[in-house]
């Protein structure tokens, strides 16, 4: 089987799998297959928004029916419940959509608006509507990406892979870096 036929036959399954679990570089990479023809741009982003949106409900329902558990377990959060849930209840309109972009905290904070007095409905169309603002970022990201190689002139499948695994390899080198350099106090 090649890689092509591969991507054509696993494609939506592996996005939908990585787009529930927060996967940012498989929604990329499917927008670029989409550029290639491999998957369809829209059915990348329905299936995309669609998966990441039902992988935010464990989270958010975890908060609402074991948020007084939780706070027993973590005592140091009680104090800070009060000024939580006024925040949210304050802001949540750009707080729930905002969350799927605020990378690390975006669990902790479905778990925070379960727990606190948002209602399910507000809670479902503000998450449902940052998925799907998430979803056509990302695969137009991917879908650009590929638009780019080929104006660079990497036309064959393999010089594509070879620069697109560059590229990602790139990106997480710089990002080691500075978290190391975020995290020495020498430096």
């Amino acid at each position: 089987m090649t890689l092509a036929g591969f991507i054509q036959q696993y494609g939506y399954f592996a996005l939908a799998l990585g787009a529930f679990l927060e996967g940012e570089a498989v929604v990329i990479a499917a927008g670029l297959a989409a550029y290639h023809g491999h998957l369809a741009l829209p059915l990348v982003i329905v299936i995309a928004a669609t998966a990441s949106f039902l992988g935010d409900q464990p989270y958010f329902y975890a908060g609402r029916l074991y948020g007084p558990s939780l706070l027993l377990r973590f005592p140091s959060l009680c104090t800070r419940k009060d000024r939580i849930d006024d925040l949210i209840a304050r802001h949540h309109v750009l707080l729930v959509p905002s969350l799927r972009f605020l990378y690390g905290l975006r669990i902790v904070g479905l778990v925070m608006i379960g727990m606190s007095g948002i209602g399910v409905v507000p809670f479902q169309l503000l998450n449902m509507f940052s998925a799907l603002v998430w979803a056509v970022a990302f695969a137009f990201i991917g879908y650009a990406t590929g638009h780019g190689i080929h104006l660079l002139g990497a036309s064959s499948d393999v010089t594509q892979i070879i620069v697109v695994a560059t590229v990602l390899l790139s990106c997480t080198i710089a990002y080691v870096v500075l978290q190391r350099r975020k995290n020495d106090p020498d430096q």
